[in-house]
C-alpha cells in the first residue's frame, strides 16, 4: 500500500464566530492525484494553507513528508511546489527569471547552470523557448498558468499543490493544462494535491477526492462521494454538469 505524504488529524480553525475546519482528517497517498472541493466558505484555501504552514490552527496535528507542521518547525520547502491561483509571478522578471528564483534561494547552483535547469522547467511545463524572455504581462493566462506550474517545478519537488490550477483558462487550455499534470504525475512520480471547483478538472484528473461540508472533509473516490448522502454533495456531484462529464467520460 502507498505510504501516506499527508496526514491532517483533527483539524479546527476558527474565525471569530466562523468554524471553518472542525476535527477535519485527512490522508494523501504517495503517488496520487488528490483533489479537494467544497463550496464557498468551506474552508479549501484555508487548509491548504494550513498544510503549507501558512496559516495556524486553533488546534490539529499536520505532517508532510513525515514532518510536522507547526510553527516554528522546520518545513520541506523544498520538497514541495505550489502553484497559485493567479500565478503569483514576479511581473518584472522574465518567465526564466522566476523559475531560477528558487533554484538561486535554495542552491548555491552557478548562475549559468541555474539559467539551463530553470529552461527545462519551462519546456517541462509546456512552453515554448521563445516565452522564456518575456514578462507575466505578454503572456496569455494558460501561459501564465504554465509558467507558475514550472517555477513549482524548480526545485525537483515531490509534492506538487495546484491551486485552481484551471480556472480562468478556455476549455482547450484547460485540458491542455491536465494533459501537462498527468505527464508530470507520472514521469517525475509526483504526489498532487488539487483545490478545484471544476468539474471538468476533477473528473479528468482525480484519483481520490476530499469534499469538505460541515467542518470535516468526506474522502474516498469520485464514484465514493458522488454516493454520500448531503445535500451539497448531492447537488455538485449528481446535477447536470456532473452527469453530461460522466456520460462523456464513458462513451469515451
Amino acid at each position: 500500500m502507498p505510504e501516506s505524504v499527508i496526514s491532517v488529524r483533527g483539524l479546527v480553525n476558527k474565525f471569530g464566530r466562523n468554524m471553518v475546519h472542525d476535527g477535519l482528517d485527512l490522508e494523501v497517498k504517495q503517488g496520487e492525484i488528490f483533489s479537494i472541493v467544497g463550496g464557498s466558505g468551506s474552508g479549501k484555501s484555508v487548509l491548504l494553507r494550513s498544510i503549507l504552514g501558512l496559516q495556524r490552527p486553533i488546534s490539529g496535528k499536520i505532517t508532510v513528508l513525515g514532518m510536522p507542521i507547526r510553527p516554528g518547525a522546520e518545513l520541506p520547502y523544498r520538497h514541495w511546489g505550489v502553484l497559485f491561483q493567479h500565478g503569483a509571478l514576479f511581473s518584472g522578471l522574465t518567465v526564466r527569471e522566476n523559475v531560477e528564483l528558487p533554484i538561486a534561494l535554495h542552491s548555491s547552483m552557478g548562475q549559468h547552470t541555474r539559467s539551463k535547469l530553470a529552461s527545462l522547467k519551462v519546456q517541462m511545463a509546456g512552453l515554448p523557448s521563445e516565452a522564456e524572455d518575456k514578462v507575466p504581462s505578454e503572456l496569455s493566462g494558460g501561459m501564465v498558468k504554465r509558467a507558475a506550474l514550472a517555477r513549482a517545478l524548480a526545485l525537483e519537488p515531490r509534492l506538487l499543490f495546484l491551486d485552481e490550477p484551471t480556472a480562468g483558462l478556455d476549455p482547450i487550455a484547460a485540458e491542455e493544462f491536465e494533459d501537462v499534470i498527468l505527464y508530470l504525475r507520472e514521469s517525475l512520480d509526483l504526489t498532487v494535491v488539487i483545490i478545484t471547483h471544476d468539474l471538468d478538472t476533477l473528473y479528468s484528473l482525480s484519483d481520490r477526492v476530499a469534499v469538505l461540508v460541515d467542518g470535516k472533509a468526506r474522502t474516498g473516490t469520485l464514484e465514493e462521494v458522488a454516493t454520500m448522502d448531503h445535500p451539497w454533495i448531492n447537488s455538485y456531484f449528481n446535477g447536470v454538469r456532473a452527469r453530461v462529464i460522466r456520460t462523456t467520460e464513458s462513451v469515451v
